[in-house]
């Protein structure tokens, strides 16, 4: 059973959803996921009004809500989730780069990998001091070798000039 943050934002997103969009992306498939047809803006106004509605999120549920929304092969419930991650990324700790790797292994297309790296695992990065971030150093160097190329695409944008 869905969160009510979960369901909220799923509704909204369906909701927001445009017939004319999906047909756009071609199908109702991108990157082997669903599409619902909702845009960018409508993604990041559903994940604005469910952290108004659902004010006492804390850390914890934050990182539950981003895993269940990425739960569902769907592109719009996985960008709000890197939106969500994007907005509370003061709140992440060295801790959740495990569950940013598993989404980063995932993520199957580069509308999330780009923003997954650049706007919540680089600022994530930089926060980090002593030893948080020399394990966090470790964490992207093996990325950079791993058997996903999603990994391997977020590690080399993580080292790119102004990434």
């Amino acid at each position: 059973m869905e969160s009510p943050a979960a369901a909220f934002i799923d509704r909204t997103l369906r909701a927001e959803a445009s017939e004319w969009r999906t047909w756009a992306d071609r199908d109702a498939s991108v990157g082997g996921m669903r599409v619902y047809g909702a845009s960018v803006g409508a993604v990041r106004g559903a994940v604005r009004d469910a952290l108004r509605r659902y004010r006492d999120l804390g850390h914890d549920d934050i990182v539950a809500l981003a895993s269940e929304l990425w739960a569902a092969p769907v592109v719009e419930r996985r960008l709000a989730a890197v939106v969500l991650l994007q907005r509370m990324v003061e709140s992440l700790t060295a801790n959740d780069l495990t569950r940013i790797e598993g989404f980063l292994r995932d993520a199957r297309i580069t509308a999330l990998i780009e923003p997954l790296s650049r706007d919540v695992v680089r600022p994530l990065l930089d926060r980090l001091t002593g030893v948080e971030a020399e394990r966090a150093g470790r964490i992207v160097a093996r990325w950079a070798q791993a058997d996903a190329e999603s990994l391997r695409a977020a590690a080399a944008l993580l080292k790119a000039p102004g990434a």
